[in-house]
């Protein structure tokens, strides 16, 4: 039986008659619209409550900060993706020359059937090191992040995300030298590329959005993060065909610069100086006391772990977690593994692969910046994630099943649907937390994230290693391995309760409320249901 809810008169004495309350949500959002009045990023009301495509991008637009973060998103992209098709040809052709003794003309140089053995022996190489380099990189992703996002929570975002940008111009310095100095080991590089995942500026980019963006506008938000890597993902392989393979890692170095230098100057700080002094408070209220060094040392080391605990919070958060987890898996196997299975097993060459990220990257941006906010508005943010699954796992299975060139492009046309599912999980985890804990959150998310990142290659290639000689479907085995795991996450979704994950059902039930006439003496804030007088 619900406990009676008493309301108060100003005085804070119970009265009778019609008792009217707000709800926590309500507060949340409101918070959110004031804060962002007060910094100039809503001009009137009526927008803010206006759901439409149009007032959204407008928004978006005039925001300080969200512009800034699309740029840069479309910079790295361009930056790293214009590599996508160089690396695997220029570590491929270095593994087998330092470790297998080739010396003939560079391996991609030749056609498929005529590649030596010492070429297949070193491709195998650079997949074994590219599932390592992103095994390391996301083990330190996952230990920092959520301590990142937390720290980001107290001493603002623009700082943490300048080191995060500048760290990932250590991979394409690296590149370039490699091809510099013929004797180079590809560690340098793979080493170097770990490094950048000690601090994952995205989280945080997520986290400065959400500073300024309204819940209803998140997930659509964070959609055009994606559309802005997918946009530069797409026009970046096409200089692999004009240019050569040092010319486009020369582009790459100079296009990351420029972005860090642009980030410098132009990026702003999002979190209000306000919200910085409460999350910090917080911080020590919930610090226990310490009063040897050695306690100290052991709060900071335990420190990542205990920030993690928030994705065990409650029901919902644990199934987003276990979202996360599963579709990291797979998404960053697909990622990391892909390039290297087309190349081997159908002969994909530069124009290739300059076609494949071109329809992957138009793709990605007609996804997150046409069909996610619609989409979204019109079946809620449970049903998005449903989807984007369920078509990961057949673009999955596609790909472990095809014979020919056309089915690997076709099942990239499908696979950008999957990419709602990610923007869509960081905005439900957004919306139900605090803002002063809108950091944490994302840093929390992205490690689990990158705990997955780092298991899901590994993963895949154990799969690989057991049926390339004609186990299960033979080599395409590991990505039907990766459908199934994307099944599992669409059960995960499915038990999501719809009225925590859809911003679309706690907007109409804050309206409702909003009809109700109340006095604004008579009101009891803690309140969740009317009952008799």
């Amino acid at each position: 039986m619900a406990p009676q809810m008493m309301n108060h008169d100003k005085s804070g004495s119970p009265v009778g008659g019609k008792r009217n309350f707000f709800t926590h949500l309500s507060m949340d959002e409101g918070s959110v619209r004031d804060k962002a009045r007060l910094l100039g990023q809503i001009n009137d009301e009526s927008e803010d409550n206006d759901p439409s495509q149009s007032a959204f991008l407008l928004h978006f637009i005039k925001s300080s900060g969200p512009p800034q973060i699309i740029a840069l998103c479309l910079i790295l992209a361009l930056a790293l993706g214009s590599t996508i098709g160089v690396v695997p040809a220029v570590v491929e052709d270095r593994y087998a020359r330092l470790h297998h003794g080739y010396t003939g003309a560079p391996c991609l140089e030749l056609a498929k059937e005529d590649r030596p053995h010492e070429c297949m022996l070193g491709n195998e190489d650079a997949q074994n090191a590219a599932a390592m380099t992103s095994f390391i990189s996301n083990v330190c992703t996952f230990a920092t992040s959520s301590m990142m996002g937390s720290i980001s929570d107290e001493r603002g975002r623009r700082g943490i995300m300048l080191v995060g940008i500048g760290l990932s111009i250590l991979g394409p310095l690296n590149l370039v030298l490699m091809q510099l100095f013929e004797n180079m080991s590809p560690f340098f590089y793979y080493a170097s590329h770990a490094t950048s995942g000690l601090v994952s500026w995205m989280a945080v980019a997520l986290s400065a959005l959400s500073d300024v963006m309204p819940p209803m506008w998140r997930a659509p938000s964070f959609g055009l993060v994606l559309a802005g890597f997918s946009m530069g993902f797409a026009l970046s392989p096409i200089l692999a065909v004009f240019l050569s393979h040092l010319g486009v890692s020369i582009f790459s170095l100079g296009i990351l610069v420029g972005g860090f230098m642009f980030a410098c100057v132009s990026l702003p700080e999002t979190l209000s100086p306000i919200s910085s002094e409460k999350a910090r408070l917080k911080r020590l209220a919930e610090r226990p006391m310490m009063e040897t060094q050695t306690e100290v040392i052991m709060y900071y080391l335990q420190r990542p772990m205990k920030e993690l605990m928030i994705l065990n919070r409650n029901k919902l958060f644990r199934l987003l977690s276990a979202l996360a987890f599963f579709s990291g898996c797979i998404s960053t196997a697909d990622h990391t593994l892909f390039l290297y299975y087309v190349v081997d097993n159908f002969g994909f060459g530069d124009k290739d692969i300059a076609v494949l990220f071109l329809i992957i990257g138009i793709m990605g941006m007609l996804v997150q910046t046409v069909v996610l906010k619609p989409l979204n508005s019109l079946i809620g943010e449970r049903r998005v994630i449903i989807v984007a699954f369920l078509v990961g796992a057949l673009h999955n299975y596609l790909y472990g099943v095809a014979k020919y060139k056309s089915t690997i492009f076709i099942s990239a046309t499908i696979a950008s649907l999957t990419g709602m599912s990610f923007p869509t999980i960081s905005a439900i985890k957004a919306n139900n937390v605090d803002e002063l804990e809108q950091g944490r959150i994302q840093g929390a998310l992205y490690s689990l994230s990158s705990l997955a990142s780092a298991l899901g290659p590994m993963m895949l290639r154990y799969v690989y290693s057991q049926t390339k000689d004609g186990g299960g479907f033979g080599k395409g085995t590991m990505f039907i391995f990766g459908a199934g795991l994307y099944l599992v996450a669409t059960l995960c979704a499915w038990l999501l309760p719809e009225e925590q994950a859809n911003s679309n059902l706690k907007r109409d039930l804050k309206k409702r409320s909003s009809l109700v006439d109340f006095d604004q003496g008579n009101i009891d804030y803690g309140a969740t249901e009317d009952g008799p007088g």
